[in-house]
C-alpha cells in the first residue's frame, strides 16, 4: 500500500495529466447529453420534409445573414422569451433549433420547453454540420 502512495507522490504530474486528458475525452459525451434531444442533419431533413418541422436559427441577425438553413426563421436567443406569429401557433409541431456551437441552441431548447413546446430538437453540429453535409443554405 505504501509503495502505491509513494509511486503516486513521485509521479503526481503524470497522474494530473492522465486525469485532465481523460476529462477532455469525456467532455464531448457529457456535453452531448445536455441540451438534448439532438438530431443529426439526416434526421433534421426528415423532420422538415415529413413532419413540417419549424427550423429556428437562434444566432444574431448578422450571423444569420451570412448563411442559414433554407427556410429557417431567425429568432435570436435574447428575443426567444416572447415568441410570436408562426412559432406560437402550434406547440406540438416539431421545432429544430440551431446555432454555431450548440450553447445558444441548448438554452433556446430549454426556453421553448418551458413555454410548452413538446417536440424540440437541437441540430447536432449546428450550421457547420448542415453546410458540411452539403445541404441547402440561403443568404
Amino acid at each position: 500500500m505504501f509503495g502505491f502512495v509513494d509511486f503516486v507522490r513521485n509521479n503526481l504530474l503524470l497522474f494530473v495529466v492522465a486525469l485532465v486528458s481523460g476529462g477532455m475525452l469525456l467532455w464531448p459525451l457529457v456535453r452531448r447529453t445536455t441540451g438534448g434531444p439532438w438530431v443529426n442533419t439526416t434526421q433534421a431533413t426528415q423532420l422538415i420534409n415529413r413532419d413540417d418541422a419549424l427550423v429556428i436559427d437562434v444566432r444574431e441577425p448578422g450571423e444569420y445573414a451570412t448563411g442559414h438553413v433554407l427556410g429557417a426563421k431567425n429568432l435570436p436567443l435574447a428575443r426567444l422569451a416572447a415568441p410570436a406569429g408562426e412559432l406560437a401557433k402550434r406547440k406540438d409541431r416539431p421545432v429544430i433549433v440551431y446555432c454555431d456551437g450548440g450553447e445558444r441552441s441548448a438554452k433556446a431548447m430549454a426556453a421553448l420547453k418551458k413555454q410548452g413546446y413538446t417536440r424540440v430538437a437541437n441540430l447536432s453540429g449546428g450550421i457547420g454540420a448542415w453546410q458540411q453535409a452539403g445541404l441547402p443554405v440561403e443568404k
